[in-house]
């Protein structure tokens, strides 16, 4: 009872503490939260959504609390500029996260570690040997290969009419071409327990976007209220299982016949035993990688490729201008090559649109200031957790005409790009921590439109008008769409 009375005691202490600071320096406003609670009650399924509309009254610099937790939101390409360039040594780092912890081997990732030097080896490291330019170009033959297994079946079925769901196709063709760089092989859903690869990706993405209560209100943490503490540690004991088995094999196969590397798993052990690192690296930062490179490409892409197919669906005067361009470079004799995508700048232009409206990470991943610091006159206390909200950039009036329109042709002779740039347009991040990831990525999802559109007509099921499809979006790390996507194709090439 002693201890329950000093720890209100504390935490009435801390909101006195917090409410003296904000008279004495100008923070960033924001709504009046509630005891303890802080601006939780303000917040529903989409919490992309819901601090975009709050923006609207106190602007695009604002401050909102999470329990105890106090959040800066920057909700404009200006703000973004200010704390992804203007601050990006400051903002550099990552909260900390159960996630990561229990998940990610105690943060020997990449996406979570925290800004320092083990950080910017760790990112040499990727950028150099696992996601350089050679690298991307030695997958080139596998991804031709399974994009042509897809657009196969894609035509079989076109054939006898059937109606495909295109979200569940392009998930699958995804994970599959991670799998293929990553482990060198496929592997079935069933390898990875019971719910299989895709459900446990989509599990950790939604356990570690949804709001936990015990990194809001750390002295309840041992309570586990929500369970997530007992899930994550259920997650790690699956997914470390699967990856030792993935390295034991490796290791097996790499002494028994004295292979090159030829794959990622192949690459970072290779990195392990030659100690070639100029830090500390080990199996579990093997396997952290690995997990890191899995996630990341096996979910953002497909959920990209789907939105960007969802939206020629509803606008099928797009899809034919797009078709156009792709039988004026390609010709309907053959399908689309990697080597014909920059040449394709009606495709680029759609891509670019599908990712300023349907960003799939809406607020990014958290950052955190590593010292106090002002920006545009706002204090910004050491500690402070960030986040970018690129789904209300994109939204911004001030900056797009008729932003909730699908419009490609908005990038006509435009400068504007998604590399991290130009802050209108922020889908892979920005600064240090933008996504390392960002041409594989890109890639994959302007080969996979591109082939997808100009090897099929497309038309929705039962009649069903392209202003009737279900736009709801499913909330997590990576936002997806909340209902799949289901379509009937119609082949159109003249290939034998």
């Amino acid at each position: 009872m002693v201890s329950l009375w000093l720890a209100i005691a504390l935490i009435v202490l801390f909101f006195l503490l917090q409410e003296l600071m904000r008279k004495k320096k100008k923070l960033p406003p924001g709504p009046r939260g509630l005891p303890i609670l802080g601006n939780l009650h303000m917040i529903s399924d989409n919490l992309h959504q819901d601090l975009y509309k709050i923006a609207k009254k106190y602007g695009p610099i604002m401050t909102i609390r999470f329990g105890l937790v106090p959040v800066i939101v920057a909700s404009s390409p200006h703000a973004a500029e200010q704390f992804l360039k203007n601050h990006d040594s400051i903002f550099a780092s990552r909260p900390y996260n159960e996630v990561s912890q229990y998940i990610f081997y105690e943060r020997r990732n990449l996406v979570s570690a925290k800004y320092g030097p083990y950080w910017r080896n760790m990112r040499k490291l990727c950028t150099l040997h696992l996601l350089s330019n050679a690298k991307i170009h030695q997958f080139q033959p596998m991804r031709k290969q399974e994009v042509g297994i897809l657009a196969n079946f894609l035509k079989q079925a076109a054939s006898e009419g059937t109606v495909i769901d295109l979200s569940a196709k392009v998930a699958s063709l995804s994970a599959n071409m991670s799998c293929l760089m990553i482990f060198g092989k496929k592997y079935m859903d069933e390898d990875l327990g019971e719910k299989g690869f895709k459900a446990l990706i989509q599990d950790i993405l939604h356990i570690a976007a949804l709001p936990n209560i015990a990194e809001f209100f750390p002295f309840l943490r041992v309570l586990d209220l929500q369970r997530f503490t007992h899930r994550m540690k259920e997650l790690a004991q699956l997914f470390d299982g699967f990856l030792e088995r993935v390295v034991d094999e490796h290791v097996i196969q790499s002494t028994e016949q004295q292979k090159q590397a030829t794959d990622m798993v192949d690459t970072l052990m290779g990195i392990m035993q030659s100690k070639e690192a100029v830090f500390e690296f080990d199996r579990r930062h093997v396997k952290a990688v690995l997990l890191d490179l899995l996630i990341a490409s096996t979910d953002t892409s497909s959920t990209t490729i789907e939105w960007i197919l969802t939206e020629l669906l509803r606008h099928p005067d797009v899809m034919k201008k797009l078709q156009s361009e792709l039988e004026q470079v390609v010709s309907k004799n053959r399908m689309v090559e990697e080597s014909d995508l920059e040449n394709l700048q009606y495709l680029n232009m759609v891509i670019k649109e599908g990712c300023r409206l349907h960003p799939v990470a809406p607020l990014l991943i958290p950052h955190e200031s590593i010292e106090d610091c002002t920006v545009d006159g706002f204090h910004i206390p050491k500690g402070s957790r960030l986040l970018v909200n690129v789904w209300a950039i994109g939204r911004d009036s001030d900056t797009w005409l008729e932003p909730e329109k699908f419009k490609p042709e908005r990038f006509q002779g435009s400068n504007i790009d998604l590399r991290g740039q130009n802050y209108e347009l922020l889908p892979f991040g920005s600064g240090r921590r933008g996504c390392p990831g960002l041409q594989l990525g890109l890639t994959i999802v302007r080969l996979v439109v591109g082939q997808l559109v100009h090897c099929f007509d497309w038309k929705l099921p039962n009649d069903m008008l392209p202003e009737n499809i279900d736009m709801t979006e499913k909330f997590g790390l990576v936002t997806a769409r909340a209902q799949h996507l289901m379509a009937i194709p119609t082949y159109r090439l003249h290939m034998k």
